[in-house]
């Protein structure tokens, strides 16, 4: 049923009804996962025609790789979750002071080449004085080479005296420019950051004081924290129901949801029994070779036709592993019909009928809170909750007894305590075995 529904992206309104709101929302998830899903393939589609068309272009070195977990699934980070992420302030503030230093920087650059260009100028100046007096002494040493062999030894003592002083003094003079940029770097920075830091405080003044956007915050919080909790419910739900699947060996097949690699085995069924009357006294019922149901229709004579001619084989109604009807089923009745005969029960009271608008099952359950519906799939010759759990079962006794123990959902917790019998002298599947 629901892989008719994905394929033809349609849901009939009386099958729409069944649902509950929940059921309504995963369904509404699962039909856009299919939109995309189809979309993808178009896409893909019309690449490979329009490769076909163009000349062929070398393809880039780069690809996409996602990071797995320990269980080989796509590893998800929820921002937040973990003790180690930063608070939202904290983030803020750490963008505003990286974006005031780097100003700072960019700033103090400018001064730092300024201060250079300064000091090679001047300090380039006094080495071509230097130079010419050199050139000079050297002219005279000539002229007095032999009187003047003193004087030269202590002329080249002191240039070197010189030339060593004015080293020092060069690079005192670096440092001091160096310490004074560094200081003004720092303090621009920090004057960079109280006038960006004043901008944001003075917007989020601004917000606080909007009531609009306060209102939009709050909803905007309360939705992530729901979809927070939906998201770890259902990661939790499917662990636990896979585990006790498993364990009490009541499940023909996993999950759909995640794929698994090896193939689903088909549900096993009972023996069709030898042809009964329908008694009174809830004895073992006969059953007829019925006609080829249709998907397209839901009136009474139809359910009954597909009734008689796909589930009677699949023992649908029976107790486990005996040939008598289930307590718990019912015919052909309506919703205000089964919440009437649940409204004598107590909470944990249920039934299973046979659907009036669809080819389907429907389990009504009496909660603290009111009535509960889950609309049960058969169309895959299994049985399945259609929009609460991917657990396949192999006959409603299955069903039923599994979850006897395990509740529908972690939420409610929705377990099958009293089963909800006939009334008194009369049976409303009777038209479904006769």
């Amino acid at each position: 049923m629901l892989k008719q529904i994905l394929a033809d992206m349609y849901i009939e309104p009386e099958l729409l009804a069944e649902l509950s709101e929940g059921q309504k929302q995963i369904l509404f998830f699962k039909m856009r996962e299919e939109q995309i899903r189809k979309w993808k393939e178009r896409e893909a589609k019309l690449e490979k025609e329009e490769v076909v068309l163009k000349k062929p272009v070398k393809a880039p070195g780069k690809k996409v790789s996602w990071l797995k977990g320990l269980d080989e699934d796509v590893w998800v980070w929820v921002m937040g979750e973990h003790p180690e992420d930063k608070p939202y302030n904290q983030i803020c503030d750490n963008i505003i002071a990286e974006r005031a230093r780097q100003q700072a920087q960019r700033e103090a650059e400018q001064i730092r080449a300024k201060k250079e260009e300064e000091l090679v100028k001047r300090f380039s100046n006094v080495q071509l004085m230097d130079s010419q007096m050199d050139i000079m002494e050297v002219l005279m040493k000539e002229a007095e080479e032999k009187e003047l062999q003193a004087r030269q030894a202590a002329a080249a003592e002191e240039q070197r005296r010189m030339e060593l002083e004015l080293q020092r003094r060069e690079a005192e003079e670096r440092r001091r420019a160096e310490e004074e940029l560094r200081r003004l770097e720092e303090h621009r920075a920090q004057q960079i950051y109280m006038d960006l830091k004043e901008v944001q405080c003075s917007v989020q003044r601004h917000d606080k004081e909007d009531p609009e956007w306060q209102e939009t915050l709050r909803r905007s919080k309360a939705a992530d924290e729901r979809r927070r909790s939906v998201a770890k419910q259902a990661r939790d739900d499917y662990k636990r129901l896979s585990l006790k699947a498993v364990e009490r060996g009541r499940v023909a097949a996993m999950s759909k949801a995640f794929g698994g690699a090896a193939p689903e085995p088909k549900p096993r069924f009972q023996p069709k029994p030898k042809p009964r009357t329908v008694l009174l006294n809830n004895q073992p019922l006969s059953r007829k070779a019925g006609v080829r149901r249709t998907q397209s229709t839901s009136s009474r004579e139809t359910i009954i036709k597909w009734f008689k001619d796909k589930q009677v084989p699949m023992r649908a109604g029976f107790e486990k592993d005996q040939d008598c009807i289930a307590p718990w089923f019912h015919g052909i009745i309506s919703r205000q019909e089964a919440e009437e005969l649940l409204s004598s029960g107590v909470a944990g009271s249920f039934l299973v009928r046979v659907s009036e608008r669809i080819m389907g099952y429907v389990l009504s359950y009496r909660c603290q809170e009111g009535y509960k519906h889950f609309l049960i799939d058969s169309s895959e010759n299994s049985y399945i909750f259609l929009g609460v759990e991917q657990l396949q079962y192999a006959s409603l006794a299955d069903l039923v007894e599994y979850h006897k123990v395990e509740p529908i959902t972690m939420a409610g917790g929705e377990q099958l305590l009293n089963p909800c019998g006939q009334r008194d002298g009369q049976l409303d599947y009777a038209d479904l075995f006769s």
